[in-house]
């Protein structure tokens, strides 16, 4: 006979986000910390679910690692090959950015989830803008590698002040291709 019960904590009609697993309280940031304190208060919302990933881990990326940065455009343009994603010590990490993207994708169909909070600023969840690949902290507007995957997979993807209801209070973004 199968549960009528809902689990304590989790609303009768949940739904299932994907997350930035460094927003969740998971050391898997570059730097092996993780980005929690960029959460506002109330995440994940009452009713979600949230279904953590990171796509460096999941691309193969030790942690910590070297940073990265985009290179040439923006998260659109290395799935589309016209851009890349390198370290800091120059060496291309796109193949693996490009593998995590495709598994972060992956888990969003597995688990359902048609909505994705992401870490901005990141060259593979950033939402809305990453660095420019100086590594001198210049930001340059667009999504970064995952980020994209996710918009072209039909999801939306929203940085936590973005997200209704958060201290932002703004819209999400609907980044597109």
């Amino acid at each position: 006979m199968p549960c009528r019960s809902t689990p304590e904590g989790v609303s009768a009609v949940s739904e299932r986000v994907l997350y930035s697993a460094c927003l969740l309280g998971v050391r898997c940031a570059f730097d092996g910390c993780d980005r929690r304190a960029k959460l506002p208060r109330g995440f994940p919302a009452a009713g979600e679910i949230p279904v953590p990933v990171c796509p460096e881990q999941l691309g193969g990326l030790p942690t910590p690692r070297v940073p990265a940065e985009i290179i040439g455009g923006t998260g659109f343009d290395v799935l589309d090959g016209s851009a890349g994603v390198f370290s800091r010590k120059g060496r291309d990490v796109t193949d693996a950015f490009l593998r995590g993207a495709r598994e972060a994708v992956r888990v969003a169909r597995i688990t359902g989830c048609e909505r994705a909070v992401l870490a901005e600023g990141s060259p593979s969840c950033g939402t809305d803008w990453h660095y420019d690949g100086s590594f001198s902290g210049r930001r340059v507007r667009g999504p970064g590698t995952t980020a994209a995957a996710l918009v072209r997979a039909g999801l939306e993807v929203a940085a936590p002040k973005e997200v209704p209801g958060s201290a932002g209070k703004n819209e999400p973004s609907r980044t597109r291709s």
